[in-house]
């Protein structure tokens, strides 16, 4: 009956006949439309034949496929194409199996242009919404297919680009009808997605500019789509394929591919879930800590771009780890650099270019990842880098044993300079909270370096957190010649909190600046910054009490360049008159009275004339103009300190202008960290060195002294004399525990112990003397008490 009915057409099933009456004579003419409406009208009449008519289509494609008649094939998918969409949702399942078969026939077929086909075929399939659900539906070999067709590598450039942009369109496809239906194959599974993540990324790369219809813009808008659709738990398998890609190719070098992938990634995740990549791009940098330092840097960047991203939607739990794991490639870098290897073997070499520009990427990442965080937690960053940067005796060196000296110095610089990037866009109205205590004294402490670029470091980062309203750029530069009217300084009068901190940290800050001066290496920058700072606390800080004590430190340093027992260059005297000069013409602008302007001026006007080499202008620039000679300063050059005082005596400044009487001395303490350069013991040992200097000048024994009218009136007479007797003592124990060798401090120390020692047991023996016995027989002496040797039962 089946071969009879093959013979006789008028004996067929008519869904048979329906479908053959849609092939025309000549393949050319396409789809006959008038029988096609016939057939789909039928297939809705009768929905149960659906899947014979599927069936039959695909047996028709499958054979016109066989015999190579290309057209009458096209002609069949359009077919099967028109069926599906003009079913109902209901019974397109008896379509689906016959379909997706013909797809692969397709898709297995050596010609490019059916490969097409199918590939449009489905993505038209793809954009149809189903509501009933299907059990039995296996999209692997799509998924296969198409990512192979990503890598296509066809001589013709017009084909490869076609059946590459069809394989991407493809696997947006599966995405879109897999993704969001939990009965479908996992897409998001590894094996899925280490064929697909590379394949869009191959194209991605090939055409960085993505123009119009090219394979990397459909590439782009697929990624994005991809990412878009990931949920919390799928996030890490679509991100590691890239890592694995950027390694397998060696792209973290260039910074431009690298970049722009985890930007498309960044910008399309959900912000919720952004958190989960930098912790992914954390562990990637750990696990490539021993690759060339190109490849890490190039981690880095990507970092740092990710990070500003992340941090302005969700911050999540990484602040802290972000910081911790660059600071660790810090250590690393440094190691690495001292040592000339990557590696502890000693076979991979590097070298310092490429060490440094890492450091430099890890420096930009602290940076930019901390300025995008809000204004409390910048300052927590602030403290915890501070509490990283190795300070000798303070904190424990971030370096390894093997980095020494040079290590941490370098590590110093470097956190420093991230600091620096921090606070330069550090806002905050309240000083106290930009400028702690325990955030101030560590920072302060390092204007006292050696190393001068560590100097100018903290000068920087001082003049940044100071500068509230962003003057430091008008008063950047040094001259005697500044108009206040014409920089439009923004000034403000002082808070309750300014004035706090100005009681609590002013004088601090003027004894560092002092110091600061006297360093030997101190350059034309270093200058520079000190007279900014100078200059920025004169503004922010703008009272009586603070321009009288800026006008107390310039004195200082006025005598302070005049000293003959400090060792400092003629440009080192000359650059402190200059900015004295400096710093005492903006503040005779600022408020004060037209007699202390006109001394300023006079005494500027002076130096112009017969003394150029005093002044800013001469000496803080390119090429120094420094006196041939001897520098000699008369007094004509001079600012001197009782005329500033009577111009300051008759105005609103009366009251602090006594002041200017008493020279200004830093005091040194305790809790200054001044003489902690070399190491902590020192501050203990100067302690130790003025109490035993006092009980050495001491008598041994009291003297009882008549008192007189003559002796209260001559002890309040040389009451001036003693306390200077007492400041010139202090200098010198300072400077001598500054500039003596180790060796002599040591040795100096232990005699004064010793002799500590031998008074101590001269009264303990006074203690326990006995008493004289009344018959004049002196009693047996017995044992002292911290000479008795008690049983253990006796000890608690």
């Amino acid at each position: 009956m089946y071969g009879l009915c093959g013979c006789c057409w008028a004996l067929r099933p008519r869904y048979k006949r329906l479908v053959d009456n849609i092939f025309p004579e000549n393949p050319e003419d396409g789809l006959v439309k008038a029988n096609m409406e016939k057939l789909t009208f039928f297939a809705l009449s009768a929905p149960e034949k659906l899947d014979r008519i599927a069936a039959y289509l695909s047996e028709r494609l499958t054979r016109e496929l066989n015999r190579h008649r290309y057209g009458y094939v096209c002609i069949a998918m359009e077919a099967l194409e028109q069926l599906l969409l003009a079913c109902h949702c209901q019974s397109i399942n008896l379509l689906v199996e016959s379909f997706l078969s013909t797809l692969r026939l397709l898709l297995e077929a050596d010609k490019p242009h059916l490969h097409i086909l199918a590939t449009n075929s489905f993505v038209k399939f793809a954009n149809i919404e189903e509501d009933t659900p299907s059990y039995h539906r296996s999209y692997d070999f799509f998924v296969s297919r198409f990512s192979e067709m990503c890598h296509s590598e066809e001589e013709d450039p017009n084909t490869k680009t076609k059946i590459r942009v069809s394989g991407i369109r493809g696997l947006q496809g599966v995405v879109r009808k897999t993704v969001d239906d939990e009965l479908q194959v996992n897409i998001w599974e590894p094996r899925h997605m280490e064929q697909i993540v590379p394949a869009l990324l191959v194209n991605l790369e090939a055409d960085t500019h993505g123009s119009s219809g090219s394979p990397a813009e459909q590439t782009e808008g697929c990624f994005r789509e991809l990412l878009g659709r990931a949920a919390y738990g799928h996030i890490n398998n679509a991100i590691r394929p890239v890592l694995k890609h950027l390694d397998r190719f060696s792209l973290w070098e260039g910074r431009g591919f690298a970049v722009r992938c985890f930007q498309i990634i960044m910008f399309s995740i959900q912000s919720q879930h952004s958190h989960l990549v930098i912790q992914q791009l954390l562990g990637h940098l750990d696990a490539n800590s021993r690759s060339p330092a190109s490849v890490r840097a190039g981690i880095v960047e990507v970092l740092a771009e990710a990070a500003v991203i992340e941090a302005t939607g969700s911050v999540g739990p990484t602040v802290l780890e972000v910081f911790n794991t660059l600071l660790r490639q810090l250590r690393q870098s440094v190691d690495y650099q001292l040592t000339g290897f990557y590696d502890n073997a000693g076979r991979r070499k590097t070298t310092s270019k490429e060490e440094k520009r890492l450091q430099d990427a890890v420096i930009k990442t602290i940076g930019s990842f901390a300025n995008t965080l809000p204004v409390y937690q910048r300052s927590e960053v602030m403290l915890f880098i501070m509490g990283k940067i190795p300070v000798p005796g303070i904190y424990p060196a971030l370096g390894s044993p093997n980095a020494g000296f040079e290590g941490s110095r370098m590590i110093q610089v470097m956190l420093l300079k991230s600091l620096l990037q921090v606070s330069e866009r550090y806002e905050s109205s309240n000083l106290l909270t930009a400028l702690p205590s325990a955030f101030l004294e560590p920072l302060l402490s390092f204007t006292l370096m050696e190393d001068p670029e560590i100097r100018l470091l903290v000068l920087s980062i001082l003049i940044s957190l100071i500068d509230r309203r962003h003057n430091a750029a008008r008063l950047a530069t040094v001259s005697v010649t500044l108009d206040v009217t014409a920089l439009e300084l923004k000034e403000d009068r002082c808070s309750r909190q300014d004035n706090l901190f100005t009681r609590k940290h002013a004088q601090r800050l003027y004894r560092h600046v002092y110091l600061a001066c006297k360093e030997e290496s101190s350059g034309r920058s270093h200058y520079q910054a000190l007279f900014t700072l100078a200059a920025v606390l004169t503004v922010e800080l703008v009272n009586e009490e603070v321009l009288v004590d800026l006008v107390r430190l310039v004195l200082a340093l006025q005598e302070l360049a005049l000293s003959s027992k400090e060792s400092l260059s003629a440009f080192n005297r000359c650059s402190v008159h200059a900015i004295c000069a400096a710093v005492l013409q903006l503040l005779s602008q600022l408020s004060p009275p037209t007699a202390l302007r006109q001394h300023v001026t006079q005494v500027v006007e002076s130096r112009q004339k017969e003394a150029p080499h005093l002044l800013p202008e001469h000496v803080l620039c390119d090429e120094p103009r420094l006196p041939d000679g001897e520098l000699k300063v008369t007094e004509d050059f001079l600012f001197i300190q009782s005329k500033m005082c009577e111009a300051l005596a008759g105005s609103s400044y009366s009251a602090h202008s006594e002041r200017l009487n008493t020279p200004y001395t830093p005091q040194l303490t305790d809790d200054d960290r001044l003489s902690r350069r070399k190491s902590i013991v020192d501050a203990v040992s100067l302690q130790m060195y003025v109490d035993l200097q006092g009980s050495s000048d001491a008598p041994q024994k009291p003297q009882a002294e008549h008192i007189t009218f003559e002796t209260l009136k001559n002890a309040i007479e040389d009451r001036g004399m003693v306390e200077e007797e007492e400041r010139r003592k202090r200098m010198q124990v300072v400077e001598k525990f500054q500039t003596a060798s180790f060796e002599e401090i040591a040795a100096h120390c232990g005699a004064r112990t010793s002799l500590l020692q031998s008074k101590l047991d001269q009264v303990f023996d006074l203690i326990i003397r006995p008493p004289p016995s009344p018959s004049g027989q002196s009693r047996p002496r017995s044992t002292p008490l911290h000479e008795m040797k008690f049983p253990d039962l006796c000890v608690y």
